[in-house]
This record gives C-alpha cells, structure tokens and sequence, in this order.
C-alpha cells in the first residue's frame, strides 16, 4: 500500500517553530505587530472617508434646504459724495457710504428642527421665526468731516446680512418709526454686507432724531444659526426644543437651560466688547468674527468615536499578543507565527465592524456587538490552539477587559489620558508579575518548561 504523500502531524517533536526558538519567535511577533498597522490605517483612512461622505451629504441638503446662517442685521448706510483727484490731476465726485449700527438690538429667535437623511447619514435642518427690534439715532456726518449738503438722506436704506438667502421663506416686513416697508433682495453696498437684503429709510437732516425699527424674519438653515452683535447693547434669546445644542461663537450665553425637552439661550454683549465701533465709513472687516449662536449637534458622533477607538489598535493587538505568547511560555502550548496573523486580522476586523455597525446603530451598541462577535471568534480560535476551554476562556475574559477599557477611554473626554496611563501601567506591573520567575535564558536550551 503506497505511504500517503502528506501526513498531518498536530505538534511536530523539533522544528524551526519549538520553544529553543522564542527570541526569534518574539522578533517575527512584533514584526507581525507592526505589519498589521497597515490595515489599521487604512480602516482609519475609511472612517475619515465615511465622514467625509457624511459632509457632502450634509451640504448636499444644505445646498437645497439653506445653509449655516450667520446675520448681520441691522446697518443702515447713508451714501455721500466725497471729492478726489482722478488721473488727470482733477477733482471727480464719488459716492461713498456712512455706516450706523444700532443703539439697542434685541433679537428674540424660536428654532425648530428637523432631521433629513440622504441614504443613512442624518443631517439636522431647522426653521426658525426670529423677531428683531432696536432704536436708532444720531445719523450725521460731523464725526467723519462730511458737510450736510453732500450727504445724501433720501437714499439711505437698512439692510440686513443673510449668509444663504435661499432660507427665507416669508415677505419681510419692516416696521420704521410708523411707516411701513418690504425689504428688496440683494445690498447697496458691500462695505459690510456682501449677502443680504435691504430696504429704504427716511431720515431726518438735524441728526438728532431717534427712530425704532422691528420686523420678523422667517428663515431656513442647517445646523447653525449665528447672530452678529451689532447693537450698543445687544440682547439675543435663542429657544428650541432640541436636546443637544453647542454654545459657540465670540460669546457663551448668560444664561443657558437644557433639558431633554430642548433648550433656551440668552446672550448680552456691549458694545465695549467687540473691536468695531457704533459707526464709520468704507469698508469694515471683524464684524463676522464677532458672531455667536447655536450650532445644533447631532447626538451621532461615532466617526470621531471610531477614529478614536482605531488609535488604540496598537495597544490592543500588542497586549492580544502578548497574551499568546504568554501562554505559549507558561503552557507549553506552540502557536505558530501563521496562527498570530489570523488573530490580528480578527483584532483588525473588528474596527471595520464598529464602523458598519455604528452607521445604523447607536454607538454603545456598535461596539458592544462588535466587540462580542470578535471575542468569541478570538476565544473559540482560541480553543483549537491550546486544547482546554479554560485558557481559552482566559484568553476570552482577558480580551473582554481589554475591549472595556478601551470603551472606557473612548467615552471620556478630558480624562482619557490620565485613565489609559493608569491602565497602561497596570496593564505594565502584571506583565512584569507574571514574568518575575521565568528564566527567559534558559528558554533556548530547554526543550521542555
């Protein structure tokens, strides 16, 4: 009877793989380590393109819905000539433009949001009906040298910055004094608005009046809703029934309540806190960055939370190892260099899981049904190379502990540092506990522990 071409052998007597060999095996392991940081980065690479696909999604809606508001409201401009030199040597008359802010602005603003979804990514939308109402006074040109016959009142106009005028959904009505007008599209100048609306106003020439402006403004936006303050005292009150609003901006409310039930926000800033003053002429740049408001958050913030969970691969493939080889030292029990890749790649897969999973789950539960499916994969595989559930089932409870500290530090903000150094070190001080006694010398000349 011919002898069969290839007989298994479970554990060969001697090979290259025996225990004389653990130096260069714990070379070939941590070769292995750092072999398998190339798949990790390119599922980190994957989260960061799944997010970006979240943000084309989102300005994908923007683009029809509205996009962040941020409102520049209320200036009003008084053109005037002003007389220079042109090329020829010769006095040429130009229009230039004096500009007001108001002397007090409140703004009162109820945002109502909703989701919209393009394919699974969710994106936050909002309406909001936002009430504004102030006075004005002391329009003249005494402080910038302009005489009163070169300025021209009958075209004075209020305008109104709006970043996407795509969002306004109503005929706005201004309230000057007692009469009564509809804002026109587009701005006059773009000395300090460049998108906006605008509507004209009657001024008086003795530049003592005082006159009192309101007017409703209904508007679309996505996720953010900014407010410039441009009063000598401005006071803005934000309310909404979303849950998970972030304060951001030049300026962090006064006052600030939030409930599962929504939120409700005031801010008051003064004058004397901003670097722009009350009037001027030509162009003014730093009024934008001035703004403040909301941006309303989505509580699904797992691409951040599985970047962070992926830079911690290293850690938690190295320790995986760690463990085997332990056991292979301790146990007596071979796991060939083959069977360390298949347990990495495990440990790899488990992050492309995370990521499929928290895209239609929660983040919690993403993790923690990833985390279980790559357990028991790892303990069962486990249980194949050394042969006894029970050090297959402390491969398992030592991998369990290993995937709950890493959620732990994921979970924390400001003290995932100081948690993961601790672990670290004890992870550290039970490594150098367990090896106290082992003569790795004599690793290479015993062929039996």
């Amino acid at each position: 009877m011919p002898e069969p071409i290839f007989t298994p052998s479970p554990r060969p007597p001697s090979n290259f793989w025996s225990k004389t060999n653990f130096g260069l095996k714990a070379a070939i392991i941590l070769l292995l380590l750092l072999m398998l940081m190339i798949p990790t980065s390119m599922i980190e690479s994957l989260i960061y393109e799944r997010e970006r696909n979240q943000t084309s999604a989102t300005e994908e809606i923007s683009a029809k819905w509205g996009g962040r508001q941020t409102l520049v409201c209320p200036v009003v401009s008084v053109p005037y000539y002003e007389f220079v030199k042109n090329d020829s040597n010769k006095l040429e008359r130009v229009v230039r433009f004096m500009h007001f802010l108001p002397d007090v602005l409140t703004v009162t603003s109820d945002v109502f949001p909703e989701k919209r979804y393009r394919s699974f990514y969710e994106v936050v939308v909002y309406n909001s009906k936002i009430h504004f109402d102030g006075t004005f006074s002391g329009f003249s040109g005494d402080n910038f040298g302009v005489k009163t016959e070169n300025i021209l009142f009958q075209n004075a106009f209020i305008a109104v910055g709006i970043t996407d005028l795509r969002g306004i959904e109503e005929q706005i009505k201004l309230t000057w004094n007692n009469a009564e007008s509809y804002f026109n599209s587009g701005v006059e100048t773009a000395d300090v608005i460049q998108s906006g609306i605008h509507s004209p106003v009657p001024l008086s020439m003795d530049g003592k009046s005082s006159y009192h402006f309101a007017f409703d403004l209904v508007l679309k936006g996505s996720q953010q809703l900014y407010f410039a303050p441009v009063g000598r005292e401005t006071k803005v009150k934000i309310q909404s029934k979303w849950a998970t609003p972030s304060f951001d901006g030049a300026f962090l409310p006064d006052n600030r309540t939030i409930s599962d039930a929504g939120f409700t926000a005031d801010w008051k800033v003064l004058h004397l806190n901003r670097n722009y003053p009350q009037s001027w002429t030509g162009a003014r740049n730093g009024i934008i960055e001035s703004a403040f408001g909301v941006n309303l958050l989505l509580p699904t913030d797992h691409y951040k939370k599985s970047i962070r969970t992926v830079k911690y691969a290293f850690i938690l493939i190295a320790l995986t190892f760690l463990i085997f080889f332990f056991m292979e030292i301790l146990n007596g029990r071979l796991v060939h260099p083959f069977q360390y890749i298949l347990v990495g790649m495990a440990l790899c897969i488990f992050y492309t899981l995370l990521l499929s999973f928290s895209e239609h789950l929660n983040f919690n539960s993403a993790y923690t049904l990833a985390a279980a499916m790559t357990v028991g994969m790892v303990t069962l595989y486990a249980k194949t190379i050394f042969g006894t559930w029970q050090l297959a089932g402390l491969v398992g409870g030592i991998l369990t502990i290993l995937y709950l500290f890493v959620f732990t530090i994921v979970q924390l903000n400001d003290y995932a540092l100081l948690i993961g150094s601790l672990g670290l070190f004890a992870v550290l001080a039970i490594v150098m506990y367990l090896s106290r006694k082992i003569d790795w010398y004599s690793l290479g000349k015993t062929e039996k522990l």
